[in-house]
Parts: structure tokens; C-alpha cells; sequence
């Protein structure tokens, strides 16, 4: 979630190069944004979609009040960035989004670029960490670090006097959701699975103060509170015990009235956990379900998910009064599509679960041991780009024929066809888990169903008549979001900054352009043929 920035620089057009230092005390103007591409390929952006994207606001704390003016900008809430005198404005643009939009950061540089010719441009996040070489032909500095990193970065182009003394967030400059404040504990996580990018970039879990966690919920001004922290229970009991006792100390005293935060599957095996986190005003709980498939768990290193049948997790969290959260993640290149209804028909057929928040397809995210067991095993389609890595566009040969696997993906986002199991269920849990979790977290448990039907009416109300783009769903064929075409006249020199990053070549092996970074062994002779890549392995 939060990037981090390291000094490797070079210039736009590719020769290596400092930006000059701005020495002096003017104050200096900062737009940091979370560049963004929908899911669901809208431009007008969700902004009833939880969790909030807060890269920006952890960011913006690197920066001194008295001597910079900085401002923030959500693509995901807010939809995508047109305002060109904004993007003209910055001496300083801070980028950062998930590793699906890293074309959006090209975009959003070629726009302050040509607007502001003297613009510094800093890039982070999960795709720039994995494409720390590619990355460095279009950014001034390239993220490889911890996000306290850009402080350093700060002080280089514009002096120490407009480094903030103490790194804190600005929640004063955030957007969110009115009633809902977000703030981390903790950073990373103590579990390997082989899909999570946190993995591929082999980070390790980190703990914060106490008194940090205080001081940011005093800040953020919300009677509710999202802990977003990759694993809020993490490896330190101790230290787990502490921040309960601290949360429950806050609502005591009425500075909120309750929290939620996202806990691994080893939480649930202690029953005094939910009973803990309940007294201290646990509202909710997401954790990583990802399937109710045990074999598909191994296969992806989630063993902490098999150390309790997941109904029985789930159900001893509804029934100690916490809403349980989470989220399905399907499989077409290991399991039959028959197989992954059947999935879905025990999820909207079991009253004594929640419905999960989103299904998605798995995602072979750069640099993880999934997305290198899938080019060792040749499973990529040819001419992948990296925007395609989303989710909800097939990416890689799926066991059945694509034409029987295309109407699956197809409904999956909006869960067409199920809409009277899913109805039915709602009724069957309202019944069941009425009086445990009572009217909100009801209201909580029930707009799950909402978000698997209807996921544009509920994060996006006001934009749910907007004309729909059409799709394919294959990544071949699926066409490009209207982000690739420029809202303002540019120079030839950013063709390539709108031009879609490859992951694959035509014949389905690994792009040219990304050999350097991803397989940094690998002879340059060897970038585009596809069987050789697919021996080499990881």
C-alpha cells in the first residue's frame, strides 16, 4: 500500500541525469496521486469503495507544512485526473497505484511533463519496484524502497528545509469516506503466499509505536476506524495484545465507536481472540479466503487458511458478533469451470457464511513464485499487457476452452445468473444472524450481496445509468481504456509513454522489454522465445 522511493534516476529520454537542486526557501508545490484503472472500467472513479487507496496521504508526510503546498488526488475515488491545470501546477509529481495502472503513471508523467517542462517526477509502488530498470526510462526517481525514502528524496531536489521533521500522515488533506478513518499499525506480513506481491518483493513484518497508532487516530477525526494493515494479528502476540488494549482504551473513551482491521486465518484458532477483539469494539473482520478448496489453498502457500474448515471460521466470528469480510479468488488455468461454479453454489447456498466482497481471477502479479510457476509453465497468453493483470480480464490458457471459459468471466464481476441464490441467502443469514450482529453490522453482512450483483450501485451510485464499455474479457482483444488516448496535444518523444507495457510477446514468452527485470540471468539473445523462457523457470 505504501511505496517507497529510492534514487535511481534517469532522464526522459533515457540518459542518466540528477535533477538540478532547487535550493531556497520558496515554497514549493507537491501533487502526489494514486493513479488508478477501474476494474470495472469506468473514468468516473468509486467513491464508496472500501478500502480507500492512502499511499497518498503517508506520502504527503515526507513533506514540510511551512514550505510546501501539497495536494492529493485519488484516481480510484475520484475517477481520472483531466484536470490539466492541476497537472501543469507541481514542482514536485509524486506517483504511485497498484501494479495494474503502472501505464497510468506513464500517462500522468507525459501530461506534467509537457505542461511543466521542470517537473521532478517520482514513481513508486508494486509494479515500479518489480520494473525498477524499465521503470527508470520514464521517471526522475524509481521506487525500489520504503516509503520513508522519499524524504531523503525531498531534501536532494529541494533542500532540507522542505523535509517535514517528523513523517507523518496528512489526513488533514485526505478525501475519504466521511464517517470511515483509515490507519496502519503494522506494514507487511509474516505469511509467504505465492500469489501476494508482498512476497515477490520478500519484505518482512514490521511493527510501529504504539504511540503512532494514537496519534493517527486522534488525527483522522472518524468514529470508525479501518486498520489497514496487511495482517493486523501478525507473529508478535504481545504486541497484537497491545494494540486490542490501546483500541479498546479509544472507545472507552469516546474517541471512536468501533474499529475493523484484516487478520489471517491463524487469528480464528484461538476462540479468546474474537472474544478479545469483540470487548474492545471489533466491528468487522476481513481475512484472505481466497477458496473453499483445500487443495487450491496449498497449492498457493495458504496454509494458514487450512488450519480451521473455513465455515466454522467464519461462523464462530458471526456468531461472537464480528462481520466477517472477504474475498474469492478463481482459478481457471488449475480448475474446470464446473468446478468453480460449483464453488460459488456452495458460497450463496451456505446461509451460515457471508457472502464474500468480490470474486476476482487469479493474478499472477509480477515477481511472485505464482507468476513464475505460470511462465515456467508457458500458461501466459501471447501479446499480455500489463494493464490486463486486473482481475477480470483472462490472461493465461485456462484448462477449458476459451469459449466456454469467456461467459464465466464475463458475469463474474456482477455475479449475473445467481442474483435468486444470492437473494435467498441474504434472507437465510438475516434470519440466522439477526440477533448476534444486530442493525449496522447486519446492514454491514447484507451489502456484501450488493457488492457481488450490483458492484457499480454500490461503490458508485451516482454513475450507475453511465454508458458501459464494451469488452471482451480476453486479453488479446480487450480494448484499451479511454486513459491510452491523450487528453492534451503532446510531443512525439511521449509516444512510448501511452504505448501499453507488454508482459508477453506473440508467441506467449516473456517481453523483451521486461527480461532485465524479471529475469535478470536470463541472456538478452533469449528475450522472445517463449520455450526457452518457460524452461528457464525462476
Amino acid at each position: 500500500m505504501q511505496p517507497t522511493l529510492v534514487s535511481a534516476t534517469v532522464s526522459r529520454e533515457g540518459e542518466r541525469r540528477r535533477p538540478a537542486r532547487r535550493s531556497g526557501r520558496e515554497r514549493k508545490r507537491i501533487l502526489i496521486v494514486n493513479a488508478y484503472f477501474d476494474d470495472l472500467r469506468r473514468t468516473t472513479g468509486s467513491p464508496n469503495k472500501i478500502p480507500q487507496a492512502m499511499g497518498t496521504v503517508y506520502l504527503a508526510g515526507a513533506f514540510a507544512k511551512e514550505s510546501c503546498e501539497v495536494r492529493l488526488y485519488n484516481e480510484q475515488a475520484s475517477g481520472m485526473l483531466r484536470d490539466v491545470d492541476l497537472l501543469g501546477w507541481p514542482d514536485m509529481l509524486v506517483l504511485t497505484g497498484l501494479t495494474c495502472g503502472f501505464d497510468r503513471l506513464l500517462h500522468l508523467t507525459a501530461y506534467a511533463r509537457t505542461l511543466n517542462p521542470a517537473v521532478i517526477v517520482v514513481a513508486g509502488g508494486p509494479a515500479v519496484r518489480a520494473l525498477p530498470t524499465y521503470s527508470q526510462r520514464f521517471f526522475d526517481y524509481a521506487s525500489t524502497g520504503d516509503l520513508e525514502d522519499l524524504a531523503r528524496i525531498v531534501g536532494e531536489c529541494f533542500g532540507p528545509e522542505h523535509v517535514a521533521a517528523e513523517m507523518f500522515p496528512r489526513f488533514d488533506l485526505c478525501d475519504t469516506l466521511g464517517f470511515l478513518g483509515h490507519v496502519e499499525s503494522s506494514r507487511y506480513c509474516n505469511f509467504r503466499c505465492s500469489f501476494c506481491s508482498l512476497t515477490g518483493e520478500n519484505t518482512r513484518y514490521q511493527k510501529y509505536d504504539l504511540d503512532y497508532l494514537r496519534r493517527q487516530i486522534l488525527a483522522v477525526k472518524r468514529r470508525q476506524i479501518l486498520l489497514i494493515d496487511n495482517n493486523f494479528y501478525g507473529n508478535d502476540r504481545d504486541f497484537f495484545l497491545a494494540r486490542v488494549a490501546l483500541l479498546r482504551e479509544m472507545v472507552e473513551a469516546g474517541h471512536i465507536r468501533g474499529w475493523s482491521a484484516l487478520v489471517t486465518g491463524d487469528f480464528f484458532t484461538r476462540d479468546d481472540n474474537l472474544e478479545l477483539v469483540r470487548q474492545a469494539g471489533c466491528m468487522s473482520l476481513f481475512s484472505g479466503v481466497e477458496s473453499f478448496d483445500e487443495t487450491t489453498l496449498r497449492s498457493y502457500q495458504k496454509r494458514q487458511n487450512t488450519l480451521l474448515p473455513q465455515v466454522e471460521m467464519i461462523r464462530k466470528c458471526l456468531e461472537a458478533g464480528i462481520v466477517f469480510q472477504y474475498g474469492i479468488m478463481l482459478d481457471v488455468t488449475r480448475r474446470h469451470v464446473a468446478d468453480l461454479r460449483r464453488e460459488i453454489e456452495f458460497i450463496t447456498g451456505t446461509p451460515e457464511i457471508t457472502l464474500p466482497g468480490f470474486f476476482t481471477l487469479a493474478i499472477p502479479l509480477l515477481k511472485t513464485p505464482y507468476f513464475y510457476e505460470c511462465l515456467r509453465e508457458g500458461l501466459f497468453l501471447p501479446n499480455l499487457i500489463l494493464r490486463n493483470l486486473d482481475g477480470c480480464t483472462l490472461s493465461m490458457r485456462p484448462l477449458d476452452p476459451v469459449e466456454e471459459v469467456l461467459p464465466f468471466i464475463s458475469c463474474l464481476q456482477e455475479l449475473r445468473g445467481y442474483g435468486a441464490r444470492v437473494a435467498r441467502h441474504s434472507l437465510r443469514f438475516l434470519w440466522k444472524y439477526g440477533r448476534a450482529l444486530g442493525p449496522l453490522k447486519m446492514a454491514a453482512s447484507l451489502a456484501n450481496g450488493l457488492l457481488t450483483c450490483a458492484p457499480r450501485l454500490a461503490t458508485s451510485p451516482k454513475q450507475f445509468f453511465a454508458r458501459r464499455t464494451p469488452r471482451t474479457y480476453y486479453s488479446a482483444t480487450e480494448p484499451l481504456d479511454p486513459h491510452y488516448t491523450p487528453l492534451i496535444h503532446l510531443d512525439g518523444r511521449f509516444e512510448p509513454y501511452f504505448r501499453p507495457t507488454p508482459v508477453t510477446d506473440e508467441s506467449g514468452g516473456l517481453a523483451e522489454e521486461l527480461v532485465e527485470d524479471l529475469m535478470p540471468s536470463l541472456p538478452r539473445a533469449a528475450s522472445g522465445t517463449g520455450t526457452q523462457l518457460h524452461q528457464i523457470g525462476h
